[in-house]
C-alpha cells in the first residue's frame, strides 16, 4: 500500500484528490494538509508517514519549491518521494522542482488515472510527468536550428511523435501494458518503441530519458 499526503491551500483540491487517490486499491492517503508548515510539523513528529506526497507549487507563505528544500534539508531521514502539483507548467518551473529533488511534476488537469500512474511512478523511483506536464518540455526540442543546441536537445528532436507519446507516458510511470492500452498498441509494438527511443536517447533506463528532458528543458 502507497501511503500518500496530499498537501494543497485549497480545501476543494485537497478532498477532491483525496476522494479519487484514496479510491484506488494500492492508495491510502494518510494525510490532508493546508500548507508547507503543517507538512513541515508532521514530518517532524512523523518521518516515515508518507511515502509520496504531493505538494503543490504555489502555496501561502513560502512556495513548493522552498518547502521541498527545507523538507530535506531538516528531515534528511524522510524517504518520502514528493510529486508536484500545479495549474500551469512552464517549463522552468519544472525543471525547477526537479532540481530541488522533486521526483516527478503533475498538473492539476491530469485525470485520476494520470494521477494515479503518477504516485505509482514516483513510489517506484520513475520520475512521474503527467502528459500535460511533458507536452510543456517539447517545445525545446522542435528547434534543432537553434545556436548553442544541447545534446540533449538534438536527441530529443530525433524522436517521433510516437516515440514522444511513449516518452511523455514512461514519465508517468506506466508499465508497457498500460501504455499499449491506452495507444490501441500490442505490448510488442511498446516494447518496440520504448527500445527505439532509447536508443536514440542514449540512455539505458526510463528514469534517464525522463532526467534527458529535464536536461533539454534547461537549454531553452
Amino acid at each position: 500500500m502507497i501511503r500518500l499526503a496530499i498537501v494543497d491551500d485549497q480545501a476543494l483540491v485537497r478532498e477532491g484528490m483525496g476522494l479519487i487517490l484514496g479510491a484506488q486499491p494500492d492508495i491510502e492517503v494518510v494525510a490532508e494538509l493546508p500548507d508547507g508548515a503543517a507538512l513541515l510539523g508532521l514530518l517532524a513528529r512523523r518521518p516515515d508517514i508518507a511515502d509520496v506526497v504531493l505538494l503543490d507549487l504555489y502555496l501561502p507563505g513560502c512556495d513548493g519549491v522552498g518547502i521541498l528544500r527545507q523538507l530535506r534539508q531538516r528531515h534528511p531521514e524522510c524517504a518520502a518521494r514528493v510529486l508536484m502539483l500545479t495549474t500551469v507548467g512552464r517549463a522552468e518551473e519544472i525543471h525547477r522542482a526537479l532540481a530541488a529533488g522533486a521526483n516527478g511534476f503533475v498538473l492539476k488537469d491530469a485525470t485520476g488515472t494520470e494521477l494515479a500512474a503518477a504516485v505509482r511512478g514516483a513510489h517506484a523511483g520513475v520520475t512521474a510527468l503527467s502528459a500535460s506536464a511533458a507536452g510543456a518540455l517539447w517545445p525545446a526540442a522542435r528547434q534543432p536550428g537553434n545556436d548553442g543546441q544541447s545534446e540533449a536537445v538534438a536527441r530529443l528532436a530525433t524522436l517521433t511523435p510516437r516515440e514522444r507519446e511513449v516518452l511523455s507516458m514512461l514519465g508517468r510511470g506506466l508499465a508497457n501494458q498500460q501504455i499499449a492500452r491506452a495507444l490501441a498498441l500490442t505490448e510488442r509494438t511498446v516494447k518496440t518503441h520504448v527500445s527505439n527511443l532509447l536508443g536514440k536517447l542514449a540512455v539505458s533506463s526510463r528514469t534517464q530519458a525522463a532526467l534527458l528532458v529535464r536536461d533539454a528543458a534547461d537549454r531553452r
